[in-house]
C-alpha cells in the first residue's frame, strides 16, 4: 500500500528513508558512530566542561589535555601533518604574513600555547631576526622540545620560553606588539578568560592573532574531512606512535569547538576590533585577527 501524499504514513516513510540512508553513510564512513550528530559549542561557552567529546567537570580539563601533549611533545610536528596533511605548515607561513613583523628592533610577539617554537622562529625570521618571541605554554614537554630547537636554529638570543596558563598570563598589561597562538586555543579550558588574557597585554595597537581547524563550509568536502579524522587520523597515529587516544582526543576537540562566526564574537566580546578571519582549505581551518585599538 502506497501511503497518500501528505499522510502521517508518508511522513514516516520518508522519515525512515532518510535514516536508513544517514545509516548507511555513517557506516561507511564513520562505522555507524553519530558524529555528524555531535554539537559544536557556541559563542556561550562549553569548551570548558568539553575533553573531546566526554563532558567533564570544572577544572578537570587541563590536566587531561596536559597528558595528551606530554605524549606527543616530541612528535607534534608529525601530529599536525596528521592533522592536516601537511597543509599546516603552508597555513603557518600564511598566518607570519598576514602578521608581517617589522625589521626593527624592539618589536615583541607573545606566542602562546607554541612550546616547540614553530611560529615563533617563523616570526623571528620573518622580521631578519629582529623580532623577539615570547613563547609560553603549559607543557613543560612542549617547551623542552621548542629550547633545543632555538638552540639548534641559533635563536636564544631572540626567544625566552615561559611555562604558564594562557588563563593567567604572568605579564603586566601592554607588554607585546602582537599576540599569536596557533592550533592551540581549544585546548584551553576557558577560552573567554584567555582572550581577556590576550587583549590585556598586548599594547594600544597590538594584533591578536589565532590560527585553528574549524568549520568545514564545503559540501562533500565536511563528510570526506570528518571521516578522515575520525577513522584515519586515531589509526594512523597509534601505527606511527603507538598512541591513538591523544589523536582521538585531538578529533574530537576540533569537532566541538565554535565555528567561524562564534568564534569571531568571541574574540569581540574581548574587546579587539577589527575582527575578521580568513578560511584555508574550505575552513579546515581558520585564521582570525582582531586589533587591540
Amino acid at each position: 500500500m502506497i501511503p497518500r501524499p501528505g499522510s502521517a504514513a508518508e511522513h514516516r516513510a520518508l522519515n525512515n528513508s532518510v535514516g536508513t540512508i544517514d545509516r548507511l553513510w555513517s557506516r561507511r564512513f564513520y562505522g555507524g558512530s553519530k558524529i555528524m550528530s555531535v554539537e559544536r559549542t557556541t559563542a556561550v561557552g562549553g569548551m570548558e566542561t568539553s575533553y573531546g567529546f566526554k563532558r567533564v567537570g570544572a577544572g578537570e580539563k587541563q590536566s587531561l589535555v596536559n597528558d595528551v601533549f606530554h605524549k606527543v611533545a616530541n612528535r607534534y610536528d608529525l601530529m599536525n601533518d596528521l592533522m592536516s596533511g601537511g597543509l599546516h605548515r603552508l597555513w603557518k607561513d600564511a598566518m607570519v604574513t598576514w602578521l608581517n613583523p617589522p625589521k626593527r628592533a624592539g618589536w615583541s610577539v607573545l606566542d602562546v600555547a607554541g612550546g616547540t617554537g614553530d611560529i615563533a622562529f617563523r616570526i623571528v625570521e620573518a622580521s631578519g631576526r629582529n623580532a623577539h618571541a615570547t613563547v609560553l605554554d603549559i607543557n613543560g614537554s612542549m617547551l623542552a622540545v621548542g629550547r633545543d630547537r632555538a638552540e639548534k636554529k641559533g635563536l636564544t638570543d631572540n626567544t625566552d620560553f615561559v611555562e604558564a596558563n594562557a588563563e593567567e598570563l604572568p605579564f603586566a598589561e601592554a607588554s607585546f606588539d602582537a599576540y599569536t597562538i596557533a592550533f592551540g586555543i581549544r585546548n584551553v579550558p576557558r577560552i573567554d578568560v584567555a582572550l581577556a588574557e590576550a587583549y590585556r597585554v598586548l599594547k594600544p595597537g597590538g594584533r591578536f592573532l589565532c590560527l585553528e581547524f574549524s568549520e568545514v563550509d564545503m559540501p562533500l568536502l565536511d563528510r570526506v574531512y570528518e571521516a578522515w579524522s575520525f577513522n584515519a587520523i586515531p589509526r594512523i597515529g597509534k601505527a606511527v606512535t603507538g598512541e591513538n587516544e591523544p589523536y582521538s582526543y585531538l578529533v574530537e576537540s576540533i569537532r566541538k569547538f565554535p565555528n567561524q562566526q562564534n568564534f569571531a564574537a568571541m574574540i569581540s566580546r574581548a574587546g579587539f576590533d577589527r575582527v575578521s578571519f580568513r578560511n584555508y582549505a574550505g575552513g579546515i581551518a581558520a585564521l582570525h585577527s582582531g586589533w587591540k585599538l
